[in-house]
């Protein structure tokens, strides 16, 4: 026969508080002295006891969950973000819930469907770009949601993150006042990637300067597809004297390729990344790149939806769009 499951009252008779320090300890930690936590958390570990977290749910209308849903994890920047929210959240009683989605907006609209169905108390996505039927189910469902990484005039509910159409202008800008004039872009074929190519034509044409050649690869874009996509440009237009590159992954394939050609960088030709990743700064020449601050992205982003819930879910947040910003880095690359 199967023993009898522990419940939240044997542990309070093991640690010698009430129930309801008990359940305090649980679900709302920092609001109990430590000496009392210590002994909540030995009496759980010494009983075995489980929490139930659909009973709690049920009656509180809390799941403590709050789901994250990216493209990738194969990239530091939204690995960044993932700690950022994880850290603030695990300090408020909640859990992270993360589902991986590519990059087509068909995936995400099943996954968020399936998220739906485990009642989170908010969700994060990346971007701005949904369904229609994505939209619609979120706003109808009233779940405090965070888009993220990306900016918007109509969020669905709250978008916190930059735009990638000013980070391509900026670096079209650098690029410019550096005194390179012949172009080429290697980009990944995601939205936010295009985003900030398009925003990297529109200011090279303002100054009368069109991009000469561009390589589209798979997102995210890795290192060989760096290199691969700078020999099929380089091959086809030897008269390149700078390539834009979507991420600083690509770019590095770029450098390498470059250097064994014996061409000199930035001489020769000048390499631009994005996202200023953990070797950039040590690459040779060191990468210019665009820095964004991914870890404060997703915990700004899971302190917004922590203040909706304790304000109340249909509260109007106290900002809807907030902008995080970026900086241009630069480096010995261009």
């Amino acid at each position: 026969m199967p023993a009898t499951p522990v419940t939240l009252i044997d542990v309070a008779k093991a640690a010698g508080v009430s129930p309801i320090t008990v359940s305090r300890a649980l679900n709302e930690p920092h609001l109990v002295k430590p000496a009392t936590l210590a002994k909540v958390q030995e009496a759980v570990k010494r009983t075995g006891y489980v929490k139930n977290m659909l009973a709690g749910g049920l009656a509180s209308s809390r799941s403590k969950l709050v789901a994250l849903v990216l493209p990738t994890i194969s990239t530091q920047t939204f690995a960044d973000m993932v700690q950022g929210a994880t850290d603030r959240l695990t300090a408020a009683g909640y859990q992270l819930l993360l589902g991986i989605v590519g990059y087509e907006t068909w995936r995400e609209e099943i996954l968020v469907e399936t998220i739906l169905s485990r009642r989170p108390d908010g969700v994060i996505l990346t971007g701005a770009l949904h369904t229609d039927s994505t939209r619609q189910r979120l706003q109808q469902i009233g779940t405090p949601v965070v888009e993220a990484w990306d900016l918007t005039p109509h969020p669905i509910d709250m978008a916190i993150g930059f735009s990638h159409e000013e980070v391509g202008h900026t670096c079209a800008q650098h690029l410019l006042k550096q005194g390179y004039r012949r172009f080429a872009m290697l980009t990944a074929n995601d939205p936010r990637a295009g985003q900030r190519t398009q925003g990297f034509q529109v200011a090279l044409a303002k100054h009368g300067v069109s991009v000469i050649a561009s390589h589209l690869v798979q997102a995210p874009g890795a290192l060989p597809q760096g290199r691969l996509g700078a020999v099929k440009l380089l091959d086809e237009h030897p008269e390149l004297d700078a390539i834009f590159c979507s991420s600083d992954t690509l770019a590095h394939g770029v450098l390498i390729e470059a250097q064994s050609r014996g061409l000199r960088v930035p001489q020769d030709l000048a390499i631009m990344g994005f996202g200023d990743l953990n070797f950039s700064e040590y690459t040779n020449p060191p990468l210019s790149t665009v820095k964004v601050d991914g870890a404060r992205i997703g915990a700004l982003s899971a302190q917004a939806l922590l203040d909706r819930l304790s304000a109340g879910a249909t509260s109007a947040p106290a900002e809807r769009v907030v902008n995080t910003g970026f900086e241009l880095i630069q480096r010995g690359s261009t």
